[in-house]
């Protein structure tokens, strides 16, 4: 019987899952590989790592296939977005690929900006020049590395560079695409008026293709190193928000997902391109064909809890490291018995600046409101409530711009939790929905595959007969939702006010 390959290629490591049609997770593989920081604010990462994991990771789904009998007929790729990879006229790699939180190129995006125009970039692009972007990577590589630059013949995003060598073809697809900055999002393809005015030549580009169309197949010699039948189709995938999107179930008008790991994110379906005028938002192609998404990012949503617990959780490590409960779990049970709003504490969670909605890399976290009268667990009431309502400024926006999300997807670490779920359903307003598999993008980019072969007949079908929820919805509770819709409208002019008072600058 037959079965797909979903394979991520992460910012930690590559991960890899074999899918059964009705979407059980047949066998699982991950292998990960160093991120190289040579500067503050510098983030790299070896192409050569990346094969070499993704070969491991392929090798054991392959066997896994074989034992269990099942014919593996599509792979699917999705990865992290933005990074760049440069190769040679051989195709040979010539320096450590740049990620998306690579903070170098603060000076290429004032010059792209300067050559596009900005209102030009964000209604071609639809998003303003952000330094995790491609383009501002490839502008950073002619100024400070001319030597390489001279040599550069192709430019990939990560997971392409991974079917480059599988298959020998140079291919993207539109989703990932879009995070380059170099995308015209309305023809779904590169465009010639930012490449000319950033003077880059077309040809260096992959050429683009939608998220389930076949862009090659597994080469003789990528066979023999990932142990995957030669002739294997190959799949575009998607960046991994659009593939983890459709591992989710997020395909059509009305859906929406929330992501809460160490960043958050509040990912809408759109029909139609929507771009925000503000900038805010981002908006991208989605790796369903011919559909759209908009994006809002929180940076520290469960980093904010992490750092809570490494800074301020010693007595709970304590309890935890006696009793073998999770130091976490204690956390959210303290803060359960807090009433909501804390007692009038509200807690910022800029720990690492914002992207949405205020793009202020100097802005920071902050609890407002302090009294005699709070202990520890108001501080971290207030800090599920302050990550809850840094969501609901993009859900807000979202909404603003005509796309009403009926339902949300609930997926991340912090999202297992009652006491977070319960916070966060309030604050939204929207019913939240968990779901069976956890590993959103390599799922959406194993289904995105067997659509690609004829499994299914489009991605909507896809996802009805293989992504299955779990356990309850989480309704919003009507009487706390409206006790936070008052605590959000005094939460929304907290920012503006410290912003206005200058702390932040240097």
């Amino acid at each position: 019987s037959p079965c797909c390959i979903g394979l991520d290629i992460g910012t930690t490591g590559a991960r890899g899952l074999l899918v059964s049609p009705t979407g059980e997770v047949l066998a699982r593989a991950a292998v990960p590989y160093p991120l190289l920081t040579p500067r503050p604010g510098w983030s790299e990462q070896d192409p050569e790592d990346w094969w070499d994991a993704s070969c491991q990771v392929l090798r054991a789904l392959a066997a896994a296939a074989r034992q269990s009998s099942r014919r593996m007929v599509a792979l699917g790729l999705t990865g992290q977005m933005h990074g760049a990879v440069f190769l040679d006229a051989q195709g040979e790699v010539i320096r450590p690929a740049l990620l998306w939180n690579d903070q170098r190129t603060a000076a290429e995006c004032q010059e792209i900006e300067e050559r596009v125009g900005a209102d030009r970039l964000r209604a071609i692009a639809g998003n303003p020049a952000l330094t995790g972007f491609q383009a501002p990577k490839i502008l950073w590589l002619r100024r400070h590395e001319p030597e390489a630059y001279r040599r550069v013949r192709y430019i990939l995003l990560p997971k392409d560079f991974l079917r480059y060598r599988l298959s020998g073809v140079l291919a993207t697809d539109a989703s990932d695409a879009a995070g380059t900055l170099l995308l015209a999002l309305r023809e779904r393809d590169w465009s010639a008026e930012i490449l000319q005015a950033l003077d880059l030549p077309l040809s260096w580009f992959p050429r683009v293709y939608e998220g389930p169309e076949v862009t090659g197949e597994v080469s003789r010699e990528g066979s023999l190193a990932s142990g995957l039948p030669a002739g294997l189709p190959i799949m575009a995938g998607g960046g991994d928000n659009a593939a983890a999107a459709v591992g989710s179930g997020v395909v059509r008008e009305g859906s929406a997902l929330v992501s809460l790991g160490t960043s958050g994110v509040v990912f809408a379906h759109s029909d139609t391109l929507k771009i925000d005028p503000s900038g805010a938002l981002h908006a991208f192609c989605h790796a369903v064909p011919g559909k759209y998404h908009l994006m809002g990012v929180v940076l520290s949503a469960g980093g904010s809890l992490r750092w809570y617990r490494d800074t301020l959780g010693s007595e709970e490590e304590a309890v935890a490291g006696r009793t073998g409960q999770d130091p976490y779990h204690l956390l959210l049970e303290e803060a359960a018995r807090v009433s909501p709003g804390a007692e009038g504490l509200y807690f910022l969670p800029y720990l690492a600046g914002e992207r949405t909605p205020h793009m202020d890399p100097q802005a920071r976290g902050a609890w407002i409101g302090l009294s005699l009268a709070h202990r520890r667990e108001h501080l971290v009431r207030a800090l599920l409530e302050g990550v809850g309502f840094a969501l609901k400024d993009s859900l807000v926006r979202i909404q603003g711009l005509g796309v009403n999300p009926r339902v949300l997807q609930a997926v991340g670490g912090g999202v297992q939790s009652p006491v977070w779920r319960k916070i966060l359903a309030a604050i939204l307003g929207l019913p939240l929905q968990r779901l069976a598999v956890e590993e959103g993008p390599a799922f959406g980019a194993a289904l995105l595959a067997g659509v690609g072969v004829g499994l299914y007949p489009d991605v909507e079908t896809a996802v009805t007969r293989a992504v299955h929820p779990l356990g309850e919805v989480e309704k919003p509770d009507l009487a706390l939702k409206e006790v936070y819709e008052r605590l959000y409208a005094r939460y929304t002019r907290l920012y503006p006010a410290l912003q206005r008072s200058g702390v932040w600058q240097e």
